[in-house]
């Protein structure tokens, strides 16, 4: 049975992805002009916080499936199984990149 992680409150549960080192028409690319912007597949959210005052929720901003600009620094390395996934708050996380 395979371990799955449901993130609480307002974290989310992210993949990163691989900068592509190699063109569509295979030239390997230098380290140097391989793009240094990190990006993540969201792989869980959690269901947001709630607002202290009115005690209404506050859903989280991402949905599962989006791609994501990620911080330099920052969030939460979690392994589970042979994966490493990272744990961010939802307002750690810069933007939604829309294919």
């Amino acid at each position: 049975m395979a371990k799955r992680l449901i993130p609480l409150l307002d974290r989310v549960l992210v993949e990163k992805l691989q900068p592509a080192t190699k063109t569509l028409g295979g030239i390997l690319l230098p380290e140097t002009a391989v793009s240094k912007m990190s990006e993540g597949k969201v792989i869980a959210t959690g269901p947001g916080r709630r607002n202290l005052q009115t005690g209404e929720p506050i859903p989280v901003s991402v949905t599962e499936g989006q791609t994501v600009l990620l911080p330099e620094y920052g969030g939460t390395v979690v392994k589970l199984g042979e994966k490493e996934l990272t744990l961010y708050r939802d307002e750690e996380l810069l933007g939604v990149i829309q294919d």
